[in-house]
């Protein structure tokens, strides 16, 4: 699992990412230590990141201000040398709360705590999968669009994916055309038939035929290669590979 810290003293950083990767489940794959930077980062890599350890005191600023900039569903353990946040952390996306200086207990406790969440979760959405809906289930075709005055109709099977970027849901269809969308991923993840389209990660909804082949990925996630230019890599989350690949075969 890919995680990023963000913290600004270089020292506690670099010790924190060592602790962290004594659990061989975990990669620190970035550390950032400002604001700014966190936010450039995440608005073109979110989709690469599972967990996010976060200094809420930063030179420039309480770290709170992420979550003002970009629409983060990103689960985050919170650092901090004060427990004045505490209420504030469990606002954003907080899972946990450690106090600096930090023991190597407290943090492998926290990251215990992340895998049992997820653990759970993936179990769920197993279990969903595999009980049968016995009511019959009706999903949308067709969703709306602006263009200047114009309203456009795009028809489901048009539809290549559904993207978050920059805070916004854009989608591309087969002719290589992208519109944005003013409701969020998880609408059209809700009135979208699961047997032909997928969640492959928290800023990408995927329609089965727009999907080529597939090759092997950093820490076993996997790149999809699709039958439509997309300028970013498109990639499963680590969590969803194996669930992804009998998706892809089964339905």
């Amino acid at each position: 699992m890919n995680i990023l810290i963000v913290e600004d003293e270089h020292y506690t950083a670099q010790l924190l990412k060592e602790v962290i990767e004594q659990d061989t489940d975990f990669a620190v794959v970035k550390l950032l230590a400002s604001i700014e930077e966190t936010v450039h980062f995440l608005r073109k890599n979110a989709s690469i990141i599972d967990l996010i350890f976060l200094d809420i005191e930063l030179a420039d600023g309480h770290s709170f201000e992420i979550f003002k900039h970009i629409d983060l569903a990103l689960p985050v353990i919170f650092c901090t040398a004060y427990d004045e946040f505490a209420l504030k952390a469990i606002k954003n996306n907080g899972i946990d709360y450690i106090l600096k200086p930090f023991k190597d207990k407290a943090i492998h406790e926290a990251l215990a705590k992340y895998k049992k969440l997820i653990g759970t979760i993936e179990n769920k959405i197993i279990h969903q999968i595999n009980v049968p809906n016995k009511s019959a289930v009706s999903y949308q075709n067709r969703f709306l669009t602006q263009y200047r005055d114009k309203s456009i109709v795009i028809e489901t099977k048009d539809i290549a994916l559904f993207s978050i970027e920059y805070e916004t849901v854009f989608v591309y269809t087969n002719d290589g055309k992208k519109h944005p969308l003013y409701k969020k991923l998880d609408y059209f993840e809700s009135v979208c038939n699961p047997k032909i389209f997928y969640r492959i990660n928290r800023q990408m909804l995927i329609y089965k035929k727009a999907i080529t082949s597939f090759e092997p990925y950093l820490n076993r996630k996997i790149l999809l290669h699709l039958a439509i230019p997309y300028s970013e890599k498109v990639i499963v989350s680590r969590l969803k590979v194996s669930d992804f690949k009998k998706w892809l075969e089964v339905n």
